[in-house]
C-alpha cells in the first residue's frame, strides 16, 4: 500500500493520544490514505480491531487493500455521520479518531477540483459519485446565498463583490473550471498577501458542497456515544471554524450541570460531565514538518 503521496498530520501525537490498548477496538472515522490507521495497527495485538470510514472512492480502494492484507481491519463506506449513526454500536470503542483535513492526493489530482493551483473541473465533492458539484452550485445559487457562504465559511471580506462577479459572469460563460474561478476571484481581490486570493473562496465552497461543518457538529456527539468509559476522542482540525466547534463541544461535555445547592435532595439521574479534556491543544506548526498541515490543531478528550 503506497503512502508516498500523503503525509498524515500529527501522526505520532494522535496515536499516542489515543493511548492504544493492544486488544482494544478503535475507529478511524476519516481514513484518508491510511497513515493514522497503519500507526494504530502497529500498536494493536492480533486480538485488536480497527474500523475505518471514508466516502472518497480512491480512499476506499486503499482501505479495502489494507483490509485484504489485515483481518483486524473492517471498512465502512459512506460519510462518517451516517455510518456512525446507522451502522456502529454505542459503547464499543476504546478510541475514535477524526482528521478533518483534505488529503494530499485529493488536492493534487486536478480532476477532483479542490485546488486552484492547477486547472480542473469544479467538482470539490468528497464523494464524487453523488451530490451537487461546485460548478452546479455556482450555476444556480443566488448572490446572497453565495455571499453568505463565502463570508461564513471562508471569512472572505470581498464576499459580496465576488458573488456579484459570479452572477454577472455566468450569464454569458458558465463557470466549470477551477482556473476560471481562481481568475475571477483574482480580478475582484487585488490585495497582495502571501495567500492566493482564491484560497478562502475555494475553502468556503468545499465546506458548503460537502456540508463539512454540519457533519462535524452532528458527529461529535455520536463519536462520544461510541466510546467505552475511559475511551479517547482525538480530533484534528485544520481551520478555526472546525476547531471552534470541537473546542466548544469538548468544553460543554466536560462541564458539570449547574444545580441549585439549596435543593434538599439532588435527583439520582442528574446529568454530569461526560468528557474529561486531556492536556492542551496541540498545534501542528510546533511539532510537525508537513507544510500543508501547519494550521492543524489536535484536541483530546476521555469518556467519563
Amino acid at each position: 500500500m503506497d503512502q508516498s503521496m500523503h503525509q498524515s498530520v500529527l501522526l505520532q501525537q494522535a496515536t499516542a493520544s489515543l493511548a492504544v490498548k493492544p486488544d482494544g477496538h478503535y475507529l478511524d472515522a476519516t481514513f484518508g490514505r491510511g497513515g493514522h490507521a497503519l500507526k494504530i495497527l502497529e500498536n494493536l495485538s492480533g486480538q485488536g480491531r480497527l474500523d475505518v470510514i471514508d466516502r472518497d472512492p480512491e480512499a476506499l480502494k486503499v482501505a479495502h487493500e489494507m483490509a485484504a492484507e489485515d483481518s483486524r481491519v473492517t471498512v465502512y463506506s459512506g460519510d462518517f455521520e451516517t455510518v456512525m449513526s446507522e451502522q456502529l454500536s454505542p459503547g464499543t470503542y476504546h478510541g475514535v479518531l477524526f482528521d478533518f483535513g483534505v488529503s494530499s492526493p485529493q488536492i493534487d489530482q486536478a480532476e477532483r477540483g479542490f485546488s486552484f493551483q492547477q486547472d480542473g473541473p469544479l467538482d470539490m465533492r468528497m464523494d464524487n459519485r453523488q451530490g451537487e458539484t461546485a460548478a452546479q452550485w455556482l450555476a444556480t445559487a443566488d448572490m446572497d446565498e453565495m455571499r453568505k457562504v463565502f463570508w461564513r465559511y471562508g471569512e472572505e471580506k470581498f464576499a459580496r463583490r465576488i458573488a456579484q462577479k459570479i452572477v454577472d459572469t455566468r450569464q454569458d460563460t458558465p463557470l466549470t473550471r477551477t482556473g476560471q474561478l481562481a481568475d475571477l476571484v483574482a480580478e475582484v481581490n487585488k490585495v497582495f498577501t502571501k495567500k492566493n486570493p482564491a484560497t478562502r473562496v475555494f475553502q468556503a465552497i468545499r465546506i458548503h458542497v460537502n456540508d463539512e461543518l454540519g457533519q462535524i457538529e452532528r458527529s461529535l456527539p455520536l463519536a462520544l456515544d461510541l466510546l467505552n468509559p475511559g475511551g479517547r476522542l482525538v480530533v484534528i482540525s485544520f481551520h478555526s471554524l472546525e476547531d471552534r466547534l470541537v473546542k466548544r463541544f469538548m468544553k460543554q461535555q466536560a462541564r458539570p450541570v449547574r444545580v441549585d445547592r439549596r435543593m434538599p435532595v439532588l435527583p439520582d439521574d442528574m446529568p454530569c460531565a461526560t468528557l474529561k479534556i486531556i492536556g492542551q491543544a496541540v498545534k501542528a506548526h510546533e511539532v510537525d514538518d508537513n507544510i500543508r498541515a501547519r494550521s492543524a490543531v489536535m484536541r483530546v478528550g476521555e469518556r467519563l
